[in-house]
Formats: C-alpha cells, structure tokens, sequence
C-alpha cells in the first residue's frame, strides 16, 4: 500500500497547525538525540505566529498533507538555505520528509545548505548532503548540537 502525500503551498492559514506539529515533533522524534532542557528550549510551545508566517510567506514554504491532514512542512529561502524540515511524529518513515526536500531543491540553483539536528543527519546524508561542520547553537542560554551541512545539485 502505498501513501497518497501530496505537496502544496503553504497559506497563513497553515502556521498554527505547523506551530503545534513543530513542538510535538521536536518533543517526541528528538528526544532520542536531545535532554529535555534542550528541547524546551529548542520548541517552548510560544511561537510567534506573526513572524513565523512572515518568514513561510517569504521563503518557498511546502506543505505536505496525507488524506487532508498536515503530515510536515519545509521551507527553502531563496538562496538554496533549508530552513525547516519537521514531519508529524505518526509520520515518520512514511516519505514525507523525502516529499518535501524533493519539492523544495527542485526550487534551489547550485547547492543548498541546511542546519541539521543530530536527529536529521543520517536523513540528509542519505540525500547526498556532507557535514561542513558540527556546531553549538544556544537557545535561551542551552546550548544544542546541529550539522551546518551541504548538497550540490
């Protein structure tokens, strides 16, 4: 059986749903890789929803729906840089993620960069992206490991 995810532009309509897929996600699939105080940190549950929505407005914004409902979304700035990448937590492994990153560097010119969780890496080194570096990031004072990393297209 195979799934039918299809892939649409996002509308400001979408933030909400995408701020709570964005938490769930971050304190479910991530807790694998990360302590509770990072992923507090990382996701506090207070997006701000305005700026959220400015920044998906002017970035490539995909969403990926499955029978209607938000399975994860991804945006890509216009310079190649992925932003973010987040699945529903009932969505992993299902090609969701594989939807979106299609859709999004078929958008893209030359290389694209992403900023990849510990949990995302081996996702991205599957695609053909190579670690640049490892870096701490620090959100709200706690510091958190991710991967600056690149493809060519």
């Amino acid at each position: 059986m195979s799934l039918d995810i299809s892939l649409r532009a996002y509308r400001s309509a979408d933030c909400e749903k995408m701020a709570q897929l964005f938490y769930d996600t971050v304190h479910t699939v991530n807790a694998r890789d990360y302590t509770k105080e990072q992923m507090d940190a990382w996701a506090t549950g207070q997006v701000d929803l305005e700026s959220w929505d400015a920044s998906f407005q002017s970035h490539i914004t995909l969403v990926a729906e499955i029978g209607g409902t938000l399975a994860g979304f991804g945006d890509i700035t216009g310079d190649g840089y992925l932003d973010r990448l987040y699945v529903h937590k009932g969505c992993q492994g299902l090609g969701v993620a594989t939807a979106i990153c299609d859709g999004l560097e078929g958008k893209a010119r030359g290389s694209v960069t992403t900023h990849a969780s510990i949990t995302a890496r081996p996702f991205f080194e599957h695609r053909g992206y190579r670690v640049l570096r490892e870096q701490q990031v620090e959100r709200r004072g706690v510091k958190l490991t991710n991967f600056v990393m690149e493809k060519q297209l």
